[in-house]
């Protein structure tokens, strides 16, 4: 048996591709399941020179203590006035956050990493 049909045997027996499974979240404010794209990622920072800080996390890969709250206004406005995100991180919400994550359901979000906070991008600046 030569090596290039050996080969080709090695390929036809490794069987059907695998499906990725997509991770599932539950929002802090209205219990509804949803993949973990589909919702806010909201972070109280672990270790380092911001730590404790509360922070919107777009790229949800931050670590620290994480919560997620559907990008709507009825879940954000929820979760604000029950305290259920303070609940969820262990930390209360500064007022600058919760304008943030209100923001963030009307536009696009833009991280800065110099000063980790998340800017709201101007109507100029938009482009509207």
């Amino acid at each position: 048996m030569s090596s290039v049909s050996a080969k080709s045997e090695l390929v036809t027996s490794v069987g059907p591709a695998k499906t990725r499974r997509t991770p599932i979240r539950t929002c802090v404010a209205c219990r509804t399941p949803g993949g973990k794209r589909g919702l806010l990622r909201v972070v109280r920072l672990g270790a380092g020179d911001h730590a404790g800080d509360v922070v919107l996390d777009p790229t949800g890969k931050k670590s620290g203590r994480g919560a997620y709250v559907c990008p709507t206004a009825e879940c954000i406005g929820l979760a604000l006035k029950q305290k259920k995100l303070e609940r969820s991180l262990k930390t209360p919400i500064a007022e600058s956050v919760a304008d943030t994550l209100r923001a963030a359901v009307v536009g696009t979000v833009e991280t800065t990493n110099a000063a980790l906070r998340v800017p709201i991008p101007s109507a100029e600046e938009s482009g509207s």
